[in-house]
């Protein structure tokens, strides 16, 4: 058994002969002889199961399991009472207690009820955890929160020292997603989530260091695309249910995957459809557009004969106005028709500060830090210098935007040598984004500036997948946005 408990008796040969029974069964026991004592260790919480004593001065069992709930709902309470007060025990039982236990203690009795009372207490906590796994990948899409609320589900609920979601990716394993305390080597990890993708089933390993690993596959669509690791703290061994659960939350990962990529490829095909309809409306505009524009130049210098500062101020306005809507067309048409690449030799660092010297502008004024972080190894990859200026721009132009007056703005490269790719870290302390925002980051023509167009990150999308790249994106309301752009350090 595995679980934190509660004695409270004021008999201290009762929590002594209690304790060590309880210790022996494997429990972690936090013995108490009265009710403030009891009260205390409650407030700070972490309990599986409690035993009370059902006859205490100032405070009965009744009253502390009452005090219980407030402070831990669904902590389950055993009842503890001689045999001449059964009546009270199973009126407690109707007060909301779990069970009971008679004195002296039946050691099988005593280990069938705490038992139970642990397991249904366990199944419940898990049931709530599956529910909000569950509600997670009903209300996003976005893989990468979705594959962080299992991690975190599935260490919580097998109480394992870490959890690791791996994804294979160019027939490599490929951490995604963690929670617990980081591992000191990812290899033992690694090897279990290999395991289990080769053998098809849940899977359990004991590494060098007498550490036991349990890893579960992620089927989807007929064929592993992963596994679900977590590792038990030492000398702990997991038992079958461990097993159980492990599987019923690699399974909840693997609907995460397929929902994640069924809905990318029907965003992408309606995306497509829409940026085709879009560059033949933008086409049929153009010519217009420009005639509009030379008679609203020609109006401008008319007026400004007049000498009238309304029409003059109206006509600007006509002005701004048409050229805001050529600028779109000319977005969308190149959206409609993305550019052949034209590579050279390009060093990240030194476009990414040609960035940074475009936006100064918006730096004026403001108390704003940025930070640049370049690893000295980073090769010169063979890139589109032109493309990607507009990419890095974006990016760097959406961060400064998301913070007030002040702020933080991080810009890293690195190099991945094992995965031969660049990459490219902004990072901003702004006000982050909304998971349904987030979703839809990439949605042409979705944005949530009043004067956006919503063609910026469609377009930056489109760049870096042309260079055989990929972007990921991290953001959370008030705690600001993380972009991962990661490019071939060569040519595909």
């Amino acid at each position: 058994m595995k679980g934190r408990v509660l004695v409270v008796d004021d008999d201290p040969e009762i929590r002594e002969v209690l304790g060590m029974r309880l210790e022996a069964l494997g429990l972690q026991v936090t013995a108490v002889g009265g009710s403030r004592e009891a009260v205390a260790a409650l407030d700070a919480g972490g309990f599986d199961l409690a035993l009370f004593d059902l006859r205490m001065e100032p405070m009965d069992g009744i009253a502390l399991m009452e005090a219980a709930r407030e402070r831990l709902p669904g902590l389950p309470v055993l009842i503890m009472t001689a045999h001449g007060s059964i009546e009270d025990a199973v009126a407690a039982i109707q007060r909301g207690a779990f069970d009971y236990l008679t004195k002296p203690f039946n050691p099988e009795e005593l280990r069938a009820r705490v038992g139970r009372a642990l397991s249904e207490r366990r199944w419940a906590r898990d049931r709530g955890r599956l529910k909000v796994v569950g509600e997670t990948l009903a209300s996003s899409g976005v893989m990468e929160r979705i594959l962080d609320a299992v991690a975190q589900a599935t260490v919580e609920a097998t109480e394992a020292e870490r959890s690791v979601v791996f994804l294979l990716e160019r027939d490599q394993l490929i951490p995604m997603a963690s929670a617990g305390t980081q591992p000191k080597a990812w290899e033992p990890l690694q090897a279990a989530a290999q395991a289990a993708v080769e053998k098809g089933v849940p899977t359990t390993i004991t590494g060098t260091d007498g550490r036991v690993a349990l890893a579960a596959p992620l089927v989807v669509r007929g064929g592993p695309m992963g596994a679900l690791v977590v590792e038990c703290p030492e000398r702990v061994s997991p038992t079958p249910e461990d097993l159980e659960l492990l599987a019923l939350f690699s399974f909840q990962a693997a609907v995460a995957i397929k929902n994640a990529h069924e809905l990318s490829q029907l965003r992408s095909g309606a995306l497509a459809a829409l940026g085709r309809m879009a560059a033949q409306v933008a086409h049929e505009l153009k010519n217009p557009l420009g005639g509009l524009k030379l008679y609203a130049r020609h109006l401008e210098k008319r007026i400004a004969h007049v000498s009238d500062p309304e029409l003059a101020e109206l006509a600007q306005k006509i002005g701004r106005a048409i050229d805001h809507l050529s600028n779109l067309v000319t977005e969308i048409t190149a959206f409609g028709r993305p550019a052949e690449l034209k590579r050279e030799p390009v060093k990240v660092s030194q476009l990414l500060d040609d960035c940074l010297s475009l936006a100064q502008d918006r730096l004026a004024g403001r108390r704003i830090r940025v930070e640049r972080q370049y690893a000295a190894d980073v090769p010169v990859a063979p890139l589109d210098p032109r493309e990607l200026r507009k990419v890095f721009l974006n990016f760097l132009l959406n961060g400064l935007e998301a913070m007030g007056d002040e702020g933080a703005l991080t810009v890293a490269v690195t190099h991945q040598s094992e995965e031969g790719m660049i990459q490219v870290t902004i990072e901003d302390s702004g006000c982050g984004m909304s998971d349904e925002t987030l979703a839809r980051a990439f949605d042409l023509f979705f944005t949530t500036k009043p004067h956006g167009t919503g063609l910026g990150m469609a377009i930056s999308k489109s760049v870096v997948d042309l260079h055989g790249g990929q972007i990921q994106i991290e953001s959370r309301l008030g705690q600001g946005t993380r972009v991962r752009v990661f490019l071939p350090a060569r040519q595909p």
